[in-house]
Formats: structure tokens, sequence, C-alpha cells
């Protein structure tokens, strides 16, 4: 029966059998369960230790005397407070009353004495073995070790099962042995799946060893198995994301050598560490970037269990949360179906990317098709989760005014622009890097359309458009254009619709009304447009050279052109106001609308506009002579 089991496995997934034959090994299956049961015995015992015995505080948490000598304490602690304002309040009466004073001030001595009494009563006298509420103790020593199980198994499924995968990749594309995978008859699919499964598989085991404690201790500190189960949905969602992305990290990043597995995996342990805090901290969910946040498994772990991290107001954050105004937080499926959509969507475009760079490491990430995808549902999560219903706006910011607060768009879409810039600006360089080919890609593209060059001028116009749209191997800049087209959509639509959008007749739009007006920002998207364009053509030229060192090459040039700018104008002229003409010309040219005219800023669109064409023109002309001299090579030849 085990060998028809096994060959069933191997049937179903090759790849998942031979990574179980390489690593289920007698030894590290012994190394692996001993591991487990060790660290569960280790944090039953250190719990352990807490147990009250008969030296156990008489106002501890487990006494059920305690509140007795609580209540005594806070009445001599009032006494005290309200003895000390009587003796303030007589000092600064004219004429001073001493009598009154050393009177308030005698009686202040007996209650300090009173309080030290009761202190030294505490100190020595230690809570009946009778009155110890053991049950509740028993119930929270319970769910320490549910929490605390809950927690490593976090860290454990995710940081090391990403530094295993990363590091299975980097020695087998060391030893060679990758590329023999990739001409099995396997699909992709069934390959990946199987190292995703089969590589961590003795990660799997120290966890699944461990599960059944976290069951006992969870059921034991009376937690709703619905809740366990949505705790491990959640975790198995988060594991096939992380997985995901390492595989694709190991397969794209390959030029980090030795350092790749420690780079992926520390990256998800910094991930982690950060999310975890800003989930102990108690941040709000009403911005841009909570779809990053949900990729973290904590926040749904403090929904679930609120004794996480001792805040249950968290609880209370995250059922606010909504999507285009549509509350989804308001129940334990919905924010379960929130959480799964958003592992769920990004682990699609991420085996997208993996299903075509694995058969051929050389191909680009995702083709121009699936990039316009990408980049409009990119938006939608954005502006999603930016339109949220709070009431963030206050007119009357004056003490001595009532100040009611409001919902208002356009004062919450002004507090998440940043986060809409900067998603959307790694989004487009991302891009620029991934859809860029290099050389030889767009030489034998140039190749292949002068050959095929014909007498019919309009097709050939034509059917050139729809290849520098979708043609894989295409310069990327008109793709670019859609791309930044798509992005600056709904920017530009709120800003026209912005007046209407302000039925409260608030003042938080004289910005965009009064001192820089919609026109001029609506050439500022234009400026941000053809600055973003001039950096895709930047790239592109810098991929054409002849060196082997081109990407470097591109990635120090842009980066130099995208932060230089901005960083000499910031140390030479930090007032906007002084020299804004020279602002229009950094990356972020929205700080000087206000301070110039439409036609300074309109002036300003057509010379970088200007500077685009003339790049184009010349990488066009580099692009003909790549085509024509390959093409008089194969003919010579």
């Amino acid at each position: 029966m085990k060998i028809n089991f096994i060959d069933k496995i191997g049937d179903w997934n090759p790849q998942f059998f031979r990574e179980l034959k390489g690593r289920l090994k007698g030894f590290n299956v012994a190394i692996a369960v001993a591991l487990s049961l060790l660290g569960q015995l280790s944090l039953f015992l250190y719990q352990l230790r807490e147990l009250p015995d008969k030296r156990y505080s008489i106002i501890g948490q487990y006494c059920r005397l305690r509140s007795f000598y609580e209540q005594d304490r806070s009445q001599i602690y009032q006494q005290s407070n309200n003895l000390h304002r009587q003796l303030d309040g007589y000092r600064n009466t004219q004429p001073i009353d001493f009598n009154k004073i050393k009177e308030i001030q005698a009686q202040i001595a007996q209650v300090k004495s009173k309080n030290s009494d009761l202190d030294q009563y505490l100190s020595t006298n230690f809570c009946p073995t009778d009155q110890l509420d053991m049950q509740m103790w028993w119930r929270d020593h319970w769910e320490y070790i549910f929490l605390s199980l809950s927690v490593v198994f976090i860290f454990t499924l995710l940081v090391a099962g990403t530094y295993l995968l990363i590091n299975n990749l980097a020695t087998e594309e060391r030893r060679g042995t990758l590329n023999f995978i990739r001409l099995t008859p396997q699909s992709e699919t069934s390959i990946l799946t199987g190292k995703m499964l089969g590589v961590p598989i003795l990660i799997y085991l120290v966890v699944l060893t461990a599960a059944p404690l976290h069951f006992i201790a969870g059921h034991a500190a009376h937690i709703a198995t619905s809740y366990i189960l949505s705790f491990w949905t959640v975790l198995a969602a988060a594991c096939i994301f992380f997985y995901s992305a390492a595989l694709l990290f190991g397969l794209c990043c390959r030029w980090f050598n030795g350092f790749q597995p420690w780079l992926g995996s520390g990256a998800v342990l910094l991930f982690l560490i950060f999310t975890m805090q800003t989930v102990s901290s108690g941040l709000h969910f009403n911005y841009s970037a909570a779809w990053f946040r949900l990729l973290s498994p904590f926040d749904m772990t403090q929904y679930l269990f609120p004794n996480l991290f001792h805040n249950t107001y968290n609880s209370q954050i995250i059922e606010k949360v909504q999507f285009f105004h549509i509350p989804v937080g308001t129940n334990l499926a919905s924010l379960m179906g929130l959480h799964l959509l958003n592992y769920g969507l990004w682990t699609y475009w991420i085996w997208q990317a993996l299903k075509r760079c694995f058969r051929n490491p050389n191909a680009t990430i995702l083709s121009k098709g699936q990039s316009y995808l990408l980049v409009a549902c990119a938006q939608v999560v954005l502006w999603g989760f930016t339109l949220q219903y709070t009431e963030n706006y206050c007119p009357n910011t004056s003490p001595s005014k009532f100040s009611i607060c409001v919902y208002d768009v356009n004062n919450q879409i002004q507090q998440n622009f940043i986060w809409l810039v900067f998603f959307n600006l790694v989004l487009l360089f991302g891009l620029i890097a991934i859809l860029s080919p290099h050389r030889q890609t767009v030489q034998d593209w140039a190749r292949y359309r002068h050959h095929n060059l014909s007498g019919h001028r309009n097709i050939w116009r034509n059917s050139l458009l729809l290849d520098l749209i979708l043609g894989e191997k295409s310069p990327s800049l008109v793709a670019m254009v859609i791309h930044l087209v798509i992005v600056a959509a709904p920017l530009v639509t709120w800003i026209l619709l912005a007046p209407v959008l302000n039925v409260h007749h608030t003042s938080n739009l004289n910005w965009l009304i009064n001192y820089i007006g919609r026109l001029n920002a609506i050439l500022g998207v234009a400026l941000f447009i053809t600055l973003m364009m001039i950096y895709a053509t930047i790239a592109q030229r810098m991929l054409l050279m002849k060196t082997a060192k081109r990407s470097f090459w591109a990635i120090g040039t842009v980066g130099a052109v995208f932060s230089l700018p901005q960083m000499i104008l910031g140390m030479l002229y930090s007032n906007y106001s002084k020299y804004p003409i020279l602002w229009l010309f950094s990356t972020f040219p929205w700080v000087s609308l206000e301070y110039v005219s439409t036609s300074t800023i309109f002036l300003a669109w057509l010379g970088e506009f200007s500077v685009l064409v003339l790049l184009n023109f010349h990488l066009i002309k580099q692009v003909r002579q790549a085509g024509e001299s390959a093409t008089k090579a194969l003919l010579n030849s």
C-alpha cells in the first residue's frame, strides 16, 4: 500500500516525488520531529514556571482576593489626592491659614502611614491556596501557548520556507539540473507546484508535528474551531503567495549568487516584523497601502485572537476597512474573503510571470498585453482602498469653535496622494525594467521588420503600430505611453470632478482652485508623463549599448536623472517659491505649480516634450542602424 501511495504521488507530480525522495531521509525526519517536540516541551515548561504556588501575591491576577485589596488601595490613593488638592488650595489663598495647613499635613502623614502598612502587609502575606483561580490560569496558560505557536508558525513557514525555495533554485541553477528540469514534459505549473510542496517538506513536518498541540491549546483556551481553521486558511494563502514570490525571485534575480536566499528571506522577515509592529500600534486601514499591509497574516491573526498583542482596538479598526465605500470588514466571512482575494490576485500575477520565465529565462516577466491589465488592476486596488468612507475632515480647526467632522472625498484623496504616486512610480519603473528589450532582441526585431518591409506602406504602418503595442521584441515606449495613460486617467478625472465632489463646501480645495488651478494641475500631470517617457527612452537607449553591463548602465543613468535634479535643487533652493521654474524640470513638478503661470508651465512642458522627441529620433535612428547592419551581415554571409 505504501508503494502504491508513493507511485500515485509520482504519477500525480513527478517533481514533488523527486523532492520528497531527496529530503525525507530517516535522519532528517527524526531531527525535524525531535526539534518540533523539543520546542513544544520548552514552550510548555516556560509557561509552567508561572504556575501559582503558596507564595503567590495576594494582589496577583489570579487571586480572588485581589479586588478587595485593590479597592482599599484605590481609596487610599483617592484620599491622598484629595488632601493634596486641599493643601494646594490653602497655600494659594490669602491670608494663609497655617493651622489648617498643619492639620492637612498631619492627615496626609496618616494616609501615607496607612499606605505603607498596606504595602507591608501585601508583601508579607500571600494568596490562600483555596482562593487561587486555577481555572482562569490554565485558560490563559493554554492561550499563551496557542498564540506563541501561531506566531512561530507564521515566521517559520514564511521565512524558512522562502529561504529553502530560493536556495534550492540557486543550487539547481549552479549544478545545471534546472535546465534539465525545463526539458521535461511536465507543465510549468506541475514543476513549480512540486517544488512549493516538496522543498519545504521538513518545515511542513515541524509545523504538522506541533499542530495537534496548537489545536488542543486553542480548544483549552475556549477559542472557536472556526477561528482556528480561519487562521490556518489565511496562513496557507500567505504561504502560497510568499512561496510563489520566492520562486519568481529565484528565477529572475540570479545575479545575486549565494546572497540571493538570504536577501529574499531577509526581506520577508523585515516585512513581517514591520507589519507586526504596525498591527500592535493600531494604525488605521483607510489608506491606499492597505492592500500591501493585508499581505501579512498578522492583521487577520489579531482580529481572530485579540489577545495576540493585547490590543483589542485593532479588531475595531480592521472591521471598518472598505473598498470603494463597500464595507468589507463587517464580519469574519467578508474579512476572510478580502484577505483571500488580495492574496489570490497578486498570486495570480506572480504565476503569470512564473509561467513565462521558467521555460525561457531570457523572456520578459510579463507580456505587454498582460502589463496593461496589471496596471489597470493596480489602479482599481489603489483607488478602491483610497475611497473609504471615514469622517476625516473637520472644517472648524479653531479651539473656540465646535468642530464637526464630515466625510470629504477630496480630502481623502489628498491624504492618499503620496501613496498613489509612490506605488505607481514603483510599478512604472518596474515595467520599464521588465519590458525594455536588450540590444540583441531589438536588433533581431529591427532586422525582421526591415526584412519584411513591402510596398504596402499603410499596411506596414498599421502592423508596426500593433507590433509596438503588443510585440514581444519591440521597444517598450508605446507600451509605456499606454501605462501612463491608464495611471493618469483616474487622477485627471478627479481633478476635473473635484469641485462637484465638494458637497460640504469645505475649503480644502483652495490649493486646487485658487492657488494652482485645475488647468495647471493637468499640465503638471502632463509634465510627469513626459518625464517618465524621457526615463523610459533613456533606459531603452542604455540597453542598446554593446557593453555586457548595459543593465547597470540603464539603472544608474535613470537613477541619476531621477534623483539628482531634486537633490541639487533641494540643497541650493529648498524654497519652492524662490525659483519655481527650476522645480518644473524636477521629477516632482507639482511642488512649484502654484508659484508659476499657466503659460510658464506650458512652455516648460514644451521644452521637456522637445527633449523627448529628440531622444526618440536618436533612438529610432539607432534601431534602424542596428537592423540594417544585421541585415547586411546576413546577406553578406
